[in-house]
């Protein structure tokens, strides 16, 4: 088994698509309507979507693969969670999957790495992630990494609302 992260491109769309929707559903398929989560995944994890992500400037993501094929992904950009106290500048990792069956091994905090080191590029700011408020293997895993819960909010999936959790590690 050769692992490998390397950052995504704009021919990456479909790969990631696809990475998208299989981690998601993996990770929390089982708490949605199958109607809702066909609906969220046909929104938010289009190929179309991605190749937009992938070729603006401000997001980054990077792909963690197994000789040669994506098994999880980071992605990282601008701040958009609701929380009065988001301020220009500050970053966000946006997501952090990897399929169940590469979990355990460390890949994780090594792709969270690489996004942390994209959003510190141009030196200390503060940093935000959401995270549901059921996933306390990420919480736990956010806190090692200095980040601290300071809000909530509700993230649809079809007609579901999840309570998600707001962290945030101020810039050092």
């Amino acid at each position: 088994m050769s692992l490998a992260i390397r950052r995504a491109t704009v021919d990456d769309a479909a790969t990631l698509s696809s990475l998208c929707a299989r981690t998601f559903t993996e990770t929390f398929g089982h708490l949605y309507p199958p109607e809702d989560l066909e609906a969220f995944l046909g929104e938010a994890y289009t190929p179309e979507r991605q190749a937009t992500i992938l070729g603006h400037p401000d997001y980054a993501v990077w792909l963690l693969e197994e000789d040669g094929v994506a098994v999880g992904h980071a992605a990282a950009g601008p701040c958009g969670l609701p929380h009065p106290e988001v301020k220009p500048g500050d970053g966000e990792l946006k997501r952090l999957y990897v399929l169940a069956s590469h979990q355990g091994c460390g890949w994780g905090s090594r792709v969270f790495a690489e996004a942390e080191r994209w959003l510190l590029r141009d030196g200390p700011r503060t940093l935000w992630i959401g995270v549901w408020s059921g996933n306390h293997g990420a919480q736990r895993f956010y806190a090692r990494h200095g980040y601290e819960q300071v809000g909530t909010y509700e993230f649809p999936v079809g007609r579901v609302r999840d309570l998600e959790y707001i962290l945030r590690r101020e810039a050092a």
